[in-house]
């Protein structure tokens, strides 16, 4: 007895007591999707012993966390009126009586520095003492504002556009807590909304904690979406194929269950909700209907050949079982090279998808031939699909391409490598914090607008060290400082960069009773009589605190960047780097930058690289088995050879269209190669098995494995193409892609498998077809059973 015709024979005599042990473990599951919760945190791309990280830890213990702004902004000309001016510093205030909130920062917060000549220190006044009244009043506020603090500008107000922002600052502690999003969902946005509502003005957010807190709603908003869609989809194209409620009901049920388990696992694991795990559930239906599809069409036909039920069942285990459990293996093998990327997101994600595609294949080897046994022979209506002459039409087409066309199946495919690899070429690396958000939500559009108006929101940090205590403070080390900030102001995807160079120009500009046109560094002589004022003042000491540490030893200077990507992230760098090097002496200054956004952009970097390596690591591991099942490298080439054609073409499509590699991209080919394998396997598998019915004549197997197979393969491929296609939905632009490509992969590899791989079968004739190379397998693939 063979050992799947003994599993089979297991599964049926026990269906009852298997029903109750998923009936038991599915509820046990459902009890752990309690744990599931969405990531509070940012998710570091980077191990933590990357140099990138590091730098960002120690800036972390100098200043603490940066994440922690949130910017609130109008551009209007009616807010220049005494009710909006008044209404929008009472919002800050509001604002600011939140347990969550640090502290917020208007234009009703703004105090002028001011040299006070009898206690020879500065001290400070409010910008104006009482609320205006008239619009007169207000004019005079601003005109004071934009023409007399430069102090201000691109802080508080953009001068150019007439941009009114505040500044909130969350408490630190709270910033990678469930009690940001809290504020963010429950008092800050209808709070915001109300006072548009009430003051006719179109109020724009933005800032780290906002981003992050608005892009996991997203995320969630859109799980249940897609397990709607990828339900329907596959369902409605299921149902078209076998015109079978029932067998659509049979296996609509089983992926069901499947999608429980999959939250469950979720859940159990413990693992946040990421943009990427929020896939794996309307993935598991994807990747789980073709189980059903080879399963149920095998047992149509085998009822179709002999009309007997309860062998037809232990048929559809024993000769459908091992070659759907290889399938599921090389799939689940696509995402299981996630885990050793070193990325937590990617690797998390790699460990779900796998167990969770191991469990649809266990889940519907088990359910569908139980369920079936329970139920009557599926009469003549349910089997007229096995004779539908459109599907045949179309497997005859491809079965003459390679019996009359081979010779132009090679020259089609040589073709397609030479235009692919120029499209190849012309692929770009690229990645940006917010490329793959979804670009039609408001927290988008408010991201392009800060952008415009005070040159993003992404925080980029420059660290000096100047390697002893005070050193901030000297002269020389601002007039250094001074010079890279001109470097900065000069590089149009950067603001205007903030840091204790704007206290110490403000300063002498108080010095000089406020004159704006001193707002600048001081000399060596005005430095002595200033430092004298500062020395016996207690003002701005919150300012200093952010860009100083307490010892004097370390400055920060801190600018935002523009939506750019790796590639001008690294001219940036280069360009900095090239002024640091002329300006700080290397024995006396440590000068390093980091920050969240730049270290996403390291972080495409390094992961893009990391899945290069598993994408091999994919090709290999499947290598590998195919060698592990037919002991030929002749075989191993046959076998990659057709999947590897899907990959360039798509390669070479994302570089004609300018679709970039980036990490939601490169996620597309260790996936969509784990999937396309599964036919080649499907298709050798009934080749082998026609092989040793035949008499090792090869043409004859390979027809009538290419007839058999190529219904079922024609039919899963459609499923899959239109179950990643629901992915193109989303309003992320990663999924997106990952949807897209992964659909146009499987379509070319379906084309690939059906005619490229019986070509080179054919034609590598004797050399791979013999007795030596098929008999015996260390994994028999197909039972050697007799069908009669």
């Amino acid at each position: 007895m063979g050992f799947w015709t003994f599993v089979s024979r297991i599964i049926l005599k026990n269906r009852i007591l298997i029903l109750f042990l998923i009936a038991g473990a599915t509820a046990a599951l459902l009890t752990q999707t309690k744990y599931i919760r969405i990531s509070n945190t940012e998710a570091n791309m980077l191990p933590s012993d990357h140099p990138a990280s590091l730098k960002y830890d120690k800036f972390l213990k100098i200043f603490g966390e940066e994440g922690n702004l949130i910017i609130i902004a109008v551009k209007d000309s009616s807010f220049f009126t005494p009710t909006k001016f008044n209404n929008w510093n009472a919002l800050s205030k509001k604002l600011d009586s939140f347990k969550e909130v640090d502290f917020t920062f208007s234009l009703g917060d703004i105090q002028k520095l001011k040299k006070d000549v009898v206690h020879r220190r500065f001290v400070v006044e409010p910008l104006y003492n009482k609320d205006p009244k008239t619009n007169e009043e207000v004019a005079k506020i601003t005109k004071v504002l934009f023409q007399d603090l430069p102090f201000f500008d691109n802080f508080l107000y953009n001068k150019k556009g007439k941009t009114i922002r505040t500044l909130i600052y969350l408490k630190k502690d709270i910033v990678n807590t469930v009690a940001r999003k809290d504020f963010v969902l429950n008092q800050l946005n209808p709070i915001i909304s109300k006072f548009e509502k009430d003051n006719n003005l179109k109020v724009h957010v933005s800032g780290m904690p906002y981003i992050r807190t608005m892009n996991a709603e997203s995320i969630v908003s859109e799980i249940g979406t897609f397990v709607g869609l990828a339900f329907g989809v596959t369902a409605l194209i299921f149902f078209f194929f076998f015109r079978s409620f029932r067998a659509t009901l049979i296996a609509m049920t089983v992926v069901s269950i499947g999608v429980m388990w999959a939250f469950g696992i979720i859940g159990a694991f413990q693992y946040e909700v990421t943009v990427l795990t929020a896939l794996i559930p309307p993935l598991i239906i994807v990747i789980g209907v073709p189980n059903a599809i080879f399963l149920i069409n095998k047992y149509q036909q085998e009822i179709k050949n002999h009309g007997n039920k309860a062998k037809s069942l232990q048929r559809v285990i024993s000769k459908i079982g091992n070659a759907t459990l290889m399938t599921n293996v090389t799939t689940a093998s696509g995402f299981a090279t996630f885990i050793f990327t070193k990325s937590q997101i990617l690797r998390e994600f790699g460990i779900i998808a796998s167990i969770n595609i191991m469990v649809i294949f266990v889940l519907s080897l088990l359910l569908i031939p139980i369920i079936y046994s329970f139920m009557p022979i599926p009469k003549d209506k349910h089997l007229k699909h096995l004779e539908t002459r459109w599907i045949e039409k179309v497997v005859l087409t491809l079965e003459n391409a390679v019996r009359f066309h081979r010779f132009a199946v090679y020259a089609t495919t040589l073709v397609i490598v030479i235009v692919s690899m120029i499209g190849v070429y012309m692929i770009n690396v690229s990645g940006s914090l917010i490329d793959d958000m979804p670009k039609g939500e408001p927290f988008y559009k408010d991201i392009i607008f800060f952008e415009n108006e005070f040159g993003g929101i992404m925080p980029l940090e420059i660290i000096i060290d100047t390697k002893k205590k005070k050193g901030v403070t000297n002269l020389s080390t601002l007039k250094r400082m001074e010079k890279l900030d001109e470097t900065i102001d000069e590089i149009p995807s950067l603001s205007k960069s903030i840091s204790i160079l704007n206290l110490v120009k403000y300063s002498k500009q108080a010095f000089y009773n406020g004159n704006p046109k001193y707002y600048k560094l001081p000399t060596s002589q005005e430095k002595n009589f200033i430092l004298a004022y500062t020395k016996n003042s207690n003002t701005n000491s919150n300012f200093l605190k952010n860009f100083v540490d307490s010892t004097g030893r370390y400055a920060r200077m801190t600018t935002f960047m523009k939506d750019i990507g790796t590639k001008k992230m690294n001219r940036i760098e280069e360009r900095l780097e090239e002024r640091i090097n002329k300006v700080f002496p290397k024995d006396k200054y440590e000068i390093t930058y980091t920050g969240k956004a730049l270290l996403f952009l390291k972080g495409t970097k390094y992961l893009t690289k990391n899945l290069v390596i598993s994408l091999s690591l994919a090709i290999l591991l499947i290598a590998l088995f195919m060698a592990w099942m037919f002991r030929s490298f002749r075989m191993i080439l046959i076998s990659i050879i057709p999947n590897m054609l899907p990959l360039l073409m798509t390669a070479g499509i994302m570089g004609y269209i300018g679709v970039p590699i980036k990490p939601s991209t490169i996620l597309v080919f260790s996936i969509a190669f784990g999937i396309s394998v599964d036919d080649t396997i499907h298709f050798l598998a009934k080749y082998r098995q026609e092989l040793q019915a035949n008499n090792w004549k090869i043409k004859k197997s390979v027809y009538l494995a290419l007839r058999e197979t190529g219904v079922s393969m024609f039919y899963t491929s459609i499923v899959l193409f239109f179950g990643f296609l629901v992915f193109t939905a989303s309003s992320f632009g990663g999924t997106i892609a990952l949807g897209g490509l992964v659909s146009i992969t499987l379509l070319f590899a379906m084309v690939s498998n059906l005619v490229l791989l019986p070509s080179l079968l054919l034609s590598l004739d004797q050399n791979i077809a013999n007795k030596k190379v098929l008999k015996e397998p260390l994994i028999k693939i197909i039972d050697q059973e007799d069908d009669n």
